[in-house]
């Protein structure tokens, strides 16, 4: 084997950018490291490969954090085509349009956050009044304006548009995406307050969600796209639903996943690219990475190099 590569210690300078910093790592190496810098080098390929779909999933409790605000700028920037996550995403995007969520730990007396009305996500504080009580407010007028409309049936991804352009602000994932014009699909939708908030409208009228539109119309996307990538941050549902409808034109050809799961239980959580290779989710040509680690820290750092290198910052 020839050895060429060799490994190179970093070096600092007064007002160093984040992108210089990703530059450094992928001579640094370092394990992990030079798996993110691989990682930026897949998604700048595919943000600037012409005709390539470019598809983004990532669960819901990374919207109770201030990555929230990665998912907006990739948005809010068009440098997603499809986003695809579940009904977390929706509650906390909505709820954070409005109220504020607070800094805790991840040891605490939840007897006592219990008594006092207060919910705890890991290390994030999220008051009664700042989730459920916001949620039912705005959930319940949304879907009466649109009963009023005629409006008795929709997709989860006319749902989010809706959601995005009549309930949410300008700190918003969906509002952005639906200014741009960026799909949103929520397989899981009922999993959820803003799924049980249209459960309980639906009681006294005759209101149903069609998760099958949404199939049609990603069915349409992925046979008339070019090529496919996918940033897919965390597992459970939302990555399964991207790669699943993406094995049906021969699996993506940009796949970049961040995660903290292990892979020896089985699960698709923790799977990684290569197994996804062999139910044709990927193509074996494809540009791939795991990169093991918790988003809240690694997105951050991707999404700073990459609007650097593509100069939309």
């Amino acid at each position: 084997m020839k050895l060429k590569e060799v490994v190179e210690d970093y070096t600092f300078s007064k007002g160093m950018s984040v992108d210089k910093l990703v530059l450094q790592m992928q001579k640094a190496w370092g394990f992990t490291a030079g798996k993110l810098a691989v990682g930026i080098n897949i998604l700048e390929s595919m943000v600037r490969e012409r005709g390539c779909v470019k598809f983004l999933s990532f669960t819901g409790n990374l919207v109770a954090t201030g990555t929230r605000g990665v998912f907006k700028e990739l948005a809010k920037r068009k440098l997603v085509d499809v986003m695809v996550t579940t009904c977390g995403t929706l509650d906390h995007d909505i709820a954070r349009s409005w109220k504020q969520y607070y800094r805790g730990s991840f040891v605490m007396n939840d007897t006592k956050l219990r008594e006092e009305g207060i919910n705890r996500l890991g290390n994030v504080l999220v008051p009664n009044d700042s989730y459920g009580i916001i949620i039912e407010e705005k959930m319940q007028t949304l879907l009466e304006s649109l009963w009023k409309e005629g409006v008795k049936e929709v997709s989860s991804s006319q749902f989010c548009r809706e959601i995005g352009s009549r309930i949410c602000n300008e700190t918003s994932i969906l509002y952005w995406a639906a200014r741009n014009n960026i799909p949103v699909f929520v397989p899981g939708i009922t999993d959820g307050a803003v799924g049980y908030q249209t459960w309980l409208f639906s009681q006294d009228h005759d209101f149903r969600l069609n998760l099958l539109k949404d199939s049609g119309q990603l069915n349409d996307i992925v046979y008339a796209a070019k090529k496919t990538g996918a940033l897919l941050v965390g597992g459970g549902i939302s990555k399964h639903h991207t790669l699943w409808w993406n094995q049906f034109r021969d699996g993506l050809d940009y796949a970049v996943y961040i995660s903290t799961a292990d892979e020896w239980d089985g699960s698709l959580s923790g799977a990684r690219p290569r197994e996804a290779v062999s139910w044709g989710k990927i193509s074996e040509k494809a540009k791939r990475i795991m990169i093991e680690g918790d988003a809240s820290l690694i997105l951050p750092i991707m999404a700073s190099s990459l609007l650097d290198r593509i100069g939309k910052v």
